[in-house]
This record gives structure tokens, sequence and C-alpha cells, in this order.
């Protein structure tokens, strides 16, 4: 994978990072029953943000002070 379709992907994953959070916080304001959604919502919300990570970390280099 090269770095542009890397920092691509990056772009993808955090606009969907974005949109978990929003789908997250307009169910639970509802106080709807679903928990379980809520709650699958946030395991994904959180695996994302890991992924975001992964990708952020190869594409800034260690510097060594």
């Amino acid at each position: 994978m090269t770095e542009q379709e890397m920092r691509k992907r990056l772009t993808q994953l955090q606009i969907e990072h974005r949109d978990l959070d929003a789908a997250i916080a307009a169910l639970t304001e509802t106080g709807g029953p679903d928990q379980l959604q809520v709650a699958r919502l946030k395991k994904r919300k959180l695996k994302l943000r890991d992924q975001i990570s992964l990708i952020q970390d190869y594409l800034t280099p260690d510097i060594i002070a």
C-alpha cells in the first residue's frame, strides 16, 4: 500500500469514525431501548480508532532526539 493510498484510507476511516459518533449520540439522546445496537456501534468505533492510530503511527516517522 502506497503512502497516498494509506492517507486516503485514513481519511475514510476518520469520516466513518465521525459518522459512528453522530449515530451513537443520536441513539443515546432518543433513549431508545436498543442498547445492544449502541454497544455494537461503540465497539466498531473503537476498532476504527485502533486502525486510525496504526496508520497514523506508520505515516508519522519516529524521530530520535
